[in-house]
């Protein structure tokens, strides 16, 4: 029989799944950041405008997948966090609306605003969406100021007063403060950017723009690495959040994410496979010039890797999305899931 915690996992699962998917697809917006660096020609800039132009709604569909699988998995998070960390999302997601406008109208008769402001907008997107998604994502790690009242929570059909509420009146904008986040947000902004470059490498036949994407995926790499690895060393020996299995009272562990890592051995060795295959897909590419196919390695690296450190996020008794001001608020995959009939529906 399938349990309610097993349902609970699974769709932790597929939520991590759905980030690393998310993540890889960035690429459309790393292209988009490079319009102008990349091309120096208006002909070259219509051939990377139309290679991303046929991959762009892979990235916003994931999106809105991601989204919505969060709500309807883990609803007390998409409150939380989408109604707290309000201008982050907003922001993030505005970026994502004028992309859309950007490659459906930019070369339409009668644009009355011309092709350099929709690329305009797209270069916002490659930045900002990147950026904040990766900032948005480094708070699962190091929390946000948000309090819940589970007291709150009204029976099926009636109204009640707000579960959660978000404590800082910057409402999102103040991770922005936290200097971990910002290195993941730079790291996912320059990985972006770097599998863009092997992405334009792969697909395009023309000698000038390989040798610049070719420059570029050194350009981008070298900073992905110092940035992640910034990132992922402050993670490992930081504190984390931890739950009591019996209690569910969350507590400060030290290095309990690297502690996750240990006690969970095969996610472990998968996110150091993906991560040999995002630094194999990169570093190859640099030094060998006939290879063209980096990109498969390093976006399948890419997935593995953010895959487990959502894993790494939300298993083992540990609240993937904490809260720094009130620990006992803290969401994990037990207190915030929908019920089990919910799950199991949506698990066919």
């Amino acid at each position: 029989m399938i349990t309610y915690e097993f349902l609970q996992h699974y769709w932790w699962i597929i939520m991590s799944l759905l980030a690393g998917l998310l993540v890889f697809l960035m690429f459309v917006q790393g292209g988009q950041s490079m319009l102008n660096s990349l091309s120096h020609k208006e002909d070259e800039k219509k051939l990377l405008i139309n290679a991303m132009g046929r991959k762009w709604e892979y990235t916003f569909t994931t999106l809105v997948v991601f989204g919505g699988a969060f709500f309807a998995s883990f609803p007390l998070f998409y409150s939380t966090s989408f109604g707290g960390a309000y201008w982050a999302w907003m922001i993030m997601l505005f970026s994502f609306v004028v992309q859309a406008v950007s490659y459906e109208f930019q070369s339409k008769p009668g644009n009355i605003f011309g092709p350099k402001t929709y690329r305009a907008m797209l270069f916002l997107n490659g930045v900002i969406g990147t950026f904040l998604l990766g900032v948005i994502a480094s708070s699962f790690f190091t929390g946000s100021e948000f309090t819940v009242g589970k007291g709150n929570i009204a029976g099926l059909g009636t109204a009640g007063p707000v579960i959660s509420q978000w404590q800082n009146p910057l409402m999102g904008l103040e991770l922005l403060l936290n200097p971990r986040n910002v290195a993941l947000g730079l790291a996912i902004l320059f990985l972006a950017r770097t599998m863009a470059s092997l992405f334009f490498l792969h697909r395009l036949d023309h000698d000038v723009l390989e040798k610049r994407s070719r420059k570029f995926v050194l350009y981008n790499g070298i900073p992905f690495v110092v940035f992640f690895l910034i990132f992922l060393i402050w993670t490992l020996v930081a504190e984390g959040y931890a739950v009591n299995p019996a209690t569910g009272e969350v507590y400060m562990e030290p290095m309990k994410y690297l502690t996750n890592f240990i006690e969970m051995p095969a996610v472990m060795v998968l996110f150091v496979l993906g991560v040999l295959a995002v630094l194999y897909g990169i570093f190859y590419t640099v030094f060998n010039a006939k290879f063209k196919k980096g990109i498969w390695f390093a976006g399948a690296g890419a997935v593995v890797t953010v895959t487990m450190l959502f894993l790494v996020a939300g298993f083992n008794n540990t609240a993937y999305y904490p809260s720094s001001i009130d620990p006992q608020s803290s969401l994990t995959i037990y207190n915030s899931s929908s019920s089990q009939f919910t799950l199991s529906v949506m698990a066919g």
